[in-house]
């Protein structure tokens, strides 16, 4: 079942593009075996072919995070293909639609928001505690959860969307939570923010490129077991909540 005894292996959902693929690009280069996570059957495969060409140890999974059902078969996709979990990277995540005032607070659509909500926060709850028992199998279990300055109640950057930046601000409090109830044990859970980064969300309008942004995933993915528990960072260090 364990063909990966000695190799840590990490998950990183929504992996198939972007910061998320730049994430399993990264974690594959300091050779952890990737677990590329993505609803889209064609795009997830491509991205596996483009970590192998770059030389990644990568299986694909199929995973969309709004369903218990595949999410209970994700995890079970990744015991058999590597017995255990080192690392998970909460990466999935969507802006919402904001067409028509749909994300301006005072005409918010509540359809948008409970289905960012879904993706953005309970899809991360929802992910995480399938993969529970496989993390606990590691020695040294990390968890990330991608989040953003724009969920900060005290930057409150970015433009005003008053469901995405909110589902940002809960999925802070979820990570504090997990990591107040793992703070006797060694699973270590924190958020991070990408950056302003140039992505599809961005309409690739933006400063920094996947890899930048990747950059304090991958670190927060590989901490030290002495590292920082129940953070929220940046290539800055800590942000404000």
């Amino acid at each position: 079942m364990d063909r990966v005894n000695d190799t840590k292996t990490a998950l990183v959902t929504g992996a198939n593009k972007g910061i998320g693929l730049a994430i399993a690009q990264g974690l594959g280069a300091i050779g952890y075996t990737v677990a590329v996570g993505a609803r889209d059957d064609g795009r997830r495969e491509a991205a596996v072919e483009h970590l192998r060409a770059a030389g990644v140890d990568a299986f694909g999974v199929a995973l969309d995070v709004t369903s218990d059902d595949s999410v209970a078969a994700a995890a079970a996709a990744v015991e058999r293909t590597a017995g255990r979990l080192d690392a998970l990277v909460n990466n999935a995540g969507i802006p919402g639609r904001a067409d028509g005032g749909a994300q301006d607070p005072t005409t918010l659509d509540l359809d948008v928001l409970r289905t960012v909500l879904d993706t953005n926060v309970f899809g991360v709850i929802r992910v995480t505690n399938a993969m529970l028992p496989l993390l606990s199998r590691a020695n040294s279990p990390r968890i990330v959860n991608m989040s953003s300055s724009m969920g900060s109640l005290t930057l409150r950057t970015g433009p005003v969307m008053a469901a995405y930046a909110p589902s940002k601000t809960l999925l802070n409090g979820i990570t504090t939570q997990y990591a107040r109830r793992f703070a006797d044990t060694h699973v270590i859970v924190n958020a991070c923010c990408p950056g302003y980064v140039a992505t599809d969300f961005t309409g690739f309008q933006a400063p920094r490129t996947p890899e930048q942004g990747a950059a304090i995933a991958i670190r927060l993915a590989t901490l030290p077991d002495d590292g920082p528990r129940g953070g929220f960072f940046d290539d800055e260090g800590a942000v404000a909540w």
